[in-house]
């Protein structure tokens, strides 16, 4: 897998002059700032920026946007620094563009279920902030990530097999282009015909075509009741028997999260649970009372044909928060069984029919080599994730990680499936899109070019041009 190189363009002295003159002490070239820019929660190097602009405003990116469009510097945006492939290293230098502090909750609309936020704000924050309206933003993908960085990568998460992704609760987007102008996409009626879909081809773009600085959001109604419990099955394939049958069955549950004996091990020292170590499922149910009744006792009822042992249920707040984060705990808690070790993480998503078949060929491949890698997934929608937990140092495991890797994704490929549902491409993958892409890359190039001519919009990443 080749990694996407380039000259660096660092920053002119008449480009930095300019940003500190607006910005002032909002633009750091401090070390450790850059190195903090340079890195997300990947297994890649740091790339650091060689300058950091800390943005409050729409208004603001657009300036330091236009100023480095002057001087052709690169601009990469940042978030909170917790992509998986790379997304926010300054693979060509340039400046990072944080905007962390654009946190403002600009509108909440309860009456119409939605919300704009600026693109900062993060997950938690607004769920927070909503808590006393009786309504919440679903779209979970573990980390507390910025809402503009979760639109910029498409974001999922343990949700979505009820919710869906960001692509289909982002209503509206402001966006800064590469020469700095400001455009509004979308808007808040919940469908329309007018034009090309804008919103959907930035949504999703990781920073390569434009600076996401504000999101309209779909909102959701908190559910009456809420339910989750854990079965363990005596094997795999009855575990994702019963996630494709409870799909089928078009029975609507909120969460069904897939974790391998590994994983179960792993989280029962680092979490300090009791489960069997055994291939798992999680199950979350929402509705009234009486739905999520329901909806538990048929999937009980698929798990036990399937092999599934006793369900342990967690319907008290503070016992699914407690389960709920031992899940969201699952990569520090598969570091934990190697210390030192780093973690190389990667996914794929199949069609669900064949989503038994991905992940037994994967345990095999697994089994037959040295690295240990456990498994998750959000699989009531195909997506599934392995972590390779190694050492960087040693030159053989991270071969080894990159042959794994690679079988992972042409098995998906090949079963009908992509390289990414959700991790997104970054410069860790963009040779598997162009296998997953055919001649479509060429499209995707040509829109690169028609809105970033001069390559300054987060380079090297998604695509070559």
């Amino acid at each position: 897998m080749s990694v996407a190189t380039a000259t660096p363009r660092p920053p002119s002295a008449a480009a930095l002059d300019e940003l500190r003159a607006l910005l002032g002490d909002r633009l750091s070239t401090a070390g450790a700032v850059r190195e903090h820019h340079g890195k997300d929660e990947s297994y890649h190097p740091v790339c650091p920026p060689d300058a950091v602009a800390f943005a409050l405003s729409t208004e603001e990116v657009s300036a330091i946007v236009r100023i480095c469009a002057r001087h052709r510097v690169p601009v990469i945006p940042f978030g909170t620094g917790t992509s998986l492939e790379g997304g926010v290293a300054a693979l060509q230098g340039g400046v990072s563009v944080d905007v962390s502090g654009m946190n403002a909750i600009v509108r909440v609309s309860p009456e119409d279920l939605d919300v704009t936020v600026q693109a900062g704000v993060t997950r938690k924050q607004l769920n927070e902030h909503l808590r006393d309206t009786g309504l919440f933003f679903p779209i979970d993908p573990g980390a507390d990530a910025s809402l503009g960085g979760m639109a910029a990568t498409r974001a999922s998460g343990t949700n979505a097999v009820r919710y869906g992704t960001m692509r289909e609760n982002v209503l509206g987007l402001t966006v800064v282009l590469a020469d700095g102008r400001v455009i509004r996409t979308g808007g808040r009626a919940r469908k329309s015909a007018a034009g090309y879909d804008l919103t959907r081809l930035f949504v999703g773009s990781e920073g390569t075509l434009g600076i996401i600085t504000e999101v309209t959001l779909r909102l959701y109604g908190i559910p009456e009741a809420v339910s989750a419990a854990v079965c363990p099955f005596r094997d795999i394939r009855g575990a994702v028997d019963t996630v494709i049958q409870t799909i089928q069955s078009g029975i609507p549950i909120a969460r069904v999260e897939f974790l391998d004996e590994v994983q179960i091990d792993a989280i029962n020292r680092y979490s300090r649970m009791s489960m069997a170590v055994a291939p798992t499922l999680f199950f979350e149910f929402h509705g009234t009372a009486a739905g999520v009744q329901e909806q538990a006792e048929m999937v009980g009822a698929l798990a036990r044909e399937n092999g599934g042992m006793d369900f342990e249920w967690a319907s008290r707040p503070e016992d699914r928060s407690r389960l709920w984060a031992a899940r969201h705990d699952a990569y520090y808690a598969a570091i934990a069984l190697r210390p030192g070790a780093r973690g190389w993480p990667t996914d794929v998503c199949v069609p669900i029919s064949r989503l038994a078949d991905a992940i037994l060929e994967t345990k095999e491949d697994i089994a037959a080599s040295s690295i240990l890698t456990p498994i998750v997934g959000h699989v009531g929608d195909g997506n599934f994730h392995l972590l390779f937990i190694i050492d960087p140092d040693r030159p053989e495991e991270m071969e080894e990680a990159r042959r794994l890797n690679d079988r992972l994704v042409e098995r998906a490929l090949r079963l009908g499936g992509t390289c990414t549902g959700e991790h997104g491409i970054g410069y860790g993958k963009m040779d598997f899109l162009e296998q997953e892409a055919g001649d479509a890359i060429l499209t995707m190039a040509a829109i690169k070019r028609a809105l970033d001519p001069d390559t300054i919009l987060n380079p090297g990443k998604v695509i070559r041009v």
